[in-house]
This record gives C-alpha cells, structure tokens and sequence, in this order.
C-alpha cells in the first residue's frame, strides 16, 4: 500500500525540484566551507605534531566511504530526510527517528557555531558593537533568505564561492613563494612517525565535521531535477573537491610554516594568511571567513529545516507547524523558525559548547547510513553479485567500521551530551508510539515500488523530476496540488 491511513487522510506538502548538478555541488561546498580548515587549524596541527595533511587524507578516506553509502540510499530513495529517511525504510520507523534525532543534534548547533564565529570575527573587526548583536543580526538575514526559498539560495551560494576562489587562489599563488621547507621535507606531513596513529585518529574524528556538507547535499533529493543521478554525483563531487581543498590548503600550510609554533591555536588561521601575505590579505581572509560562516549557516539551517520538514510530513512530529510549507515560496517555514530559535543560543553558549554537541550526531547518523545500504540494497536483494558485494556490502562495511573507529575518539564529555540528547530522543519516541505498543507514524511505500537500485514501480509518479517523491500515488500528488509550485 503507498501510504499509511493517517498519510491519506491529508494530502502531503512536496517540495520543487529546481537544482541541478552545480547549483547541488555548491551548496555542498558552501556547507563544507573551504576555508574551515583554517576553523581548526592551530588545535589539530598541533595535537597531530606538524601532520595535519595526513589527518585530512584519513578524515577524507572515511567521509568517501560514507559518501558512497549516501550516495546508494539516495538512489534508491530520492526524498528528503537524509539519513533519518535512510534508516526508516532500512530498519523501520523506531530507529529511523533516532537516527533523525541524532543527526539533529548536529544539524541544530551548527547553524549555531557558524554565527558564533561570524560574531566573534567581526566583534575583533568592529569593537563597538557586541558580538551578540553581529550573530542575531546575521540569524535574522539567513532566516529571511531561507524562507526565500533553495532557488535564491543557490545564487548566494554561488557569489560566496566566487569570492572564495578568490582567496583562495592567492593564498595558493603566496604560499608557493613562502615556503621555508627543505625540498627533503616537503612531503613530511603526510608521513606520521611510529606512534603517532592514535594522534591522527584523534585529529581525523575533529575534522570530520568539516566535511559534513556531503551529507547536506542528500536533504536536497526533493528540490533536484533527476535527485538519481545528480545527487550521488553531487555528493561525491562535494566530498572529493572539498576534501582535496583542505588536504591542499593544509599541506601549504605545514610549508609556510612547518611544526606550526602558532600564539594562539584557535586564531591560527589569521596568523597563517599574515604570515603569507601580509595585513592586507589577513583582512581578506577575515572577510571571506565572515561570509562563509553566514553561507554555512545559511545552507546548515535549510538541511536541517529540511530533515525537520521531513520529520512533520511524515506526522512523527506535528505537521502543524512542521509538516507544511509556505503557500507563496514552498519553503518549511515552522522549522526554519525553530532551527532559529535555537541559534538564539548562540548569544550566551561560548564556542565550545557549542562545538562539542556536534560531532556525536553526525557519526552516529553515518554509521546508520552505512548499515542500511546493507540492510536494504544487500540483504534484500535476490540475486547477489560480485559487485553488489563490493558496493552494497565491503564498502558500507568499511565505512561503518571507520565511522565507529573515529566515533570512539571523541571527547567525554562529547559522549556525554550525546547520550543525554539519545535519552531524550527515546523518551519522546515512547509518548510518541504510547510506551512503544505503536509504530511511529511515517509515509510508507510498497517495497515493490522501489527496487534496491533505485527503480520506480510502474504504477507511481514523479520519480525522476516529476515534483514529487517516488512512490507517492497519482491521487495523493493530485490531491497536494492546490496551487503552482514556484
């Protein structure tokens, strides 16, 4: 049956599907922000003695792992939710809600630690005025911009990354002329001495939450034209590019200035770009760090408004406010309000309180994705080939093997605030489904409607830019239509 009772009992909101390929990609990349790097630069050069690059590589090796198993489920799943969606159809509705809810936990501080940042550097620029003051002034900017909708989005996306290519490009070109490493020692970074393993695993689990945008790219699968094709291409194009980038900038980096030896590990970055350029490019490089904290922010707030959306539509959250869009834009307005409220936070959390509630999430939510690709493309599957051995089953295995690896490098109290937000998420899941005697409602499809790779039953609609979700029926998108989708 395609949908639950409570599901056909009201229609449900879709959203457009307006992005393609490069507008997909730089929306990733702008979550990703190439010039976050330069966020933790300092405090993981330091903590890998000098092997930062090397850090990267493996942080990189992971995500590309996991990026596949995103790329698998968003196959055969063109919807948005991300990993909760994911886990949901592998393993049902109870663990597809913790999975949401985890993931959550990172999706909602992150818009946060973005106008944290954005604060900070421009209450350093513009004394007079508070820190508070930049953060909830930018807030209300992105909250607007949002409502706009992911069409207008793409385009500041694209002056952002614009701007940043820039920047980049002359740090690239100074840095080349800057170098004070031996030619013996220009490839030492990526070469760890014997012992120094646990502290890459370390400085890898840190910067994983860089490359959280791949992910970011999956919540997007219902505003894509062709969400099949282009949106496991965008997130391995997201992954691969951005990760390259940091492996680049670091590595230029160590040769500026090999062994660091930074004042101040948290403004490292600042100091690198002096360092290479001169006040003139430290200025710009706070600029275009400002900018991309305010283009993350912006693009975190809809990913996350999304998984939100996703959550209301399917009634495990209340459809009013969650479930529904905007009549004008058809944008989640009811959780773009509620990702704000909690990025009001940012006036009072300091920076590192923020910063330690992410990574939890996100790894938990990547090993979820891993194990449903198994579940769901491997384990479901009739006739299993050598191939499908290797994507549907060695690969997420790897990748779920490396996610748990990085999960347990984590801090303490990292641990702590996760487990406590997981309490939390189980205690509500229980009011939900009345002491668990019932299934968390969700949208629900006949499993022949989908294939594990990714096929469309015959007797649905939309599938591949038909503006609504694979295996929705004919009546229910009918029935949704009351006005044009712009």
């Amino acid at each position: 049956m395609p949908v639950s009772p409570s599901t056909n009992q009201q229609p449900q909101a879709q959203l457009t599907r307006v992005l393609r390929l490069p507008a997909i990609v730089l929306f990733g990349l702008t979550y990703m922000s190439p010039v976050a790097v330069f966020t933790t630069y300092g405090i993981v050069d330091e903590q890998t003695r000098g092997h930062l690059p090397a850090a990267y590589v493996l942080a990189l090796a992971v995500m590309l792992l996991t990026a596949h198993s995103y790329g698998r489920m968003v196959r055969a799943f063109p919807e948005a939710g991300s990993a909760y969606k994911y886990a949901q159809r592998a393993f049902g509705g109870h663990v597809g809600f913790l999975t949401g809810w985890a993931l959550m936990l990172d999706y909602l501080f992150l818009p946060m630690i973005s106008f944290l940042l954005a604060g900070i550097y421009l209450h350093a620029q513009f004394p007079a005025i508070p820190q508070q003051v930049w953060s909830i002034g930018l807030l209300l900017i992105v909250l607007a911009f949002n409502i706009l909708g992911v069409k207008f989005l793409s385009r500041v996306t694209a002056v952002i990354m614009g701007a940043t290519a820039v920047l980049l490009f002359l740090f690239i070109l100074l840095a080349g002329t800057k170098t004070q490493a031996s030619p013996g020692q220009m490839f030492d970074s990526f070469v760890p001495g014997s012992g120094q393993w646990s502290l890459l695993t370390g400085g890898a689990a840190i910067l994983a939450l860089g490359f959280l945008g791949f992910d970011a790219v999956s919540t997007l699968a219902e505003e894509a034209h062709d969400p099949r094709r282009t949106v496991p291409l965008g997130i391995l194009l997201t992954t691969v590019i951005g990760g390259l980038l940091f492996v680049l900038m670091a590595w230029l980096g160590e040769l500026v200035r090999p062994g660091g030896g930074f004042a101040d590990p948290d403004s490292a970055g600042a100091e690198l770009m002096n360092s290479v350029g001169g006040a003139a490019l430290g200025t710009a490089f706070t600029f275009i760090y400002v900018l991309n904290c305010f283009g993350s922010a912006m693009v975190s707030q809809a990913s996350v408004a999304r998984i939100i959306f996703s959550m209301g539509r399917d009634g495990v959250l209340p459809r009013r406010p969650f479930g529904n869009l905007h009549p004008r834009f058809r944008t989640p307005v009811g959780p773009l309000v509620l990702v704000s409220l909690v990025a009001v936070l940012s006036a009072v959390l300091s920076l590192n309180d923020a910063v330690v509630m992410v990574n939890f999430g996100a790894l938990a939510a990547f090993s979820m994705v891993n194990l449903s690709v198994i579940k769901h493309c491997l384990y479901r599957r009739g006739h299993i080939t050598p191939l499908s051995w290797l994507l549907d089953g060695l690969l997420p295995t790897l990748g779920f093997l490396s996610t748990v690896w990085l999960w347990t490098s984590l801090t303490g109290t990292t641990f702590t605030v996760g487990l406590i937000w997981m309490a939390a998420g189980i205690v509500l899941l229980a009011v939900i489904t009345r002491g668990f005697t019932r299934r968390p409602p969700e949208l629900r499809m006949d499993e022949g409607e989908i294939d594990a790779e990714g096929e469309a039953g015959a007797d649905t609609v939309g599938g591949t830019g038909a503006g609504a979700p694979a295996g929705v029926t004919a009546h229910a998108l009918r029935a949704d239509r009351k006005g044009p989708l712009t």
